[in-house]
């Protein structure tokens, strides 16, 4: 019964009102009871948290929990790039000319995720990442390199589920669900770091707000499970070997590497 609960309210509600109970819930007080049962059904690596798990006051605690120092170790090339999350390659490839990525058999617009069709001219050609983060998942993102921040901006207001189910069946949520965008440069190449927010608009909180950020440093963190959207340039970045569609990355593991 718990499991069917669980999976009803947090994986696949998107109806504001309810999106509004979920929040309030979770922020409660009275969440707390739920928290060992929650920890045990998506086997929440308690080994890796920062605290012990009597010591989270509600679930929203535990969804936005941080990790141990050193649980996440990264390389320190400066040209190498690594996964902002704890999560799933859902998808990652070339952004084609028709400007879509192809997801669950379903054409995304590249440029509806962007909002911009000036700002999408640049990652023609260039290799993308979609990267779904599940209710077991840590939910802080980190910076994939140094970088120096460009800008950020806001688009969309829509919260539909973007679990694997919702990507298949649900209206497009990678390019109408609320969602938070940042450029970034380091060196010549600019990438783009998007956070697709799911259940309720503010499901996305910025960590970091001056104008530089150094490879691992956190940027933000959602209250529920999402997605991020990685965009590189053409030609700026080689995908590392090892990737594989549907495998599971944490925050830190090597994704690829900028060219020279």
């Amino acid at each position: 019964m718990k499991k069917i609960l669980y999976q009803s309210f947090i994986e696949l509600t998107n109806r504001p009102f309810t999106s509004k109970l979920i929040e309030r819930f979770s922020c409660s007080p009275f969440s707390r009871k739920f928290i060992r049962s929650y920890a045990k059904l998506y086997n929440v690596k308690q080994e890796e948290m920062s605290k012990e798990l009597n010591e989270y006051g509600t679930l929203h605690e535990l969804f936005t929990r941080k990790l141990k120092d050193q649980a996440r170790p990264f390389s320190l090339q400066k040209e190498v790039i690594i996964s902002p999350v704890d999560g799933e390659i859902e998808q990652y490839g070339t952004l084609t000319n028709k400007t879509e990525m192809i997801v669950k058999e379903k054409p995304y617009s590249v440029k509806e995720l962007v909002g911009n069709a000036y700002e999408l001219q640049k990652y023609i050609g260039g290799t993308y990442f979609i990267l779904y983060l599940s209710p077991s998942d840590y939910h802080r993102i980190h910076s994939p390199a140094d970088a120096d921040i460009m800008k950020t901006w806001t688009l969309g207001n829509k919260s539909y589920p973007v679990n694997q189910l919702g990507l298949k069946y649900g209206k497009a949520p990678l390019v109408k669900n609320y969602r938070k965008l940042t450029e970034l440069a380091y060196n010549e190449h600019r990438f783009l770091l998007v956070k697709v927010g799911a259940m309720f608009v503010n499901s996305i909180t910025m960590t970091h707000d001056e104008k530089s950020i150094n490879k691992g440093d956190e940027i933000a963190y959602f209250s529920f499970g999402s997605t991020v959207i990685l965009l590189f340039e053409k030609d700026s970045f080689v995908t590392d070997a090892s990737i594989q569609k549907g495998q599971k990355v944490k925050v830190g593991q090597t994704l690829g590497r900028f060219q020279s």
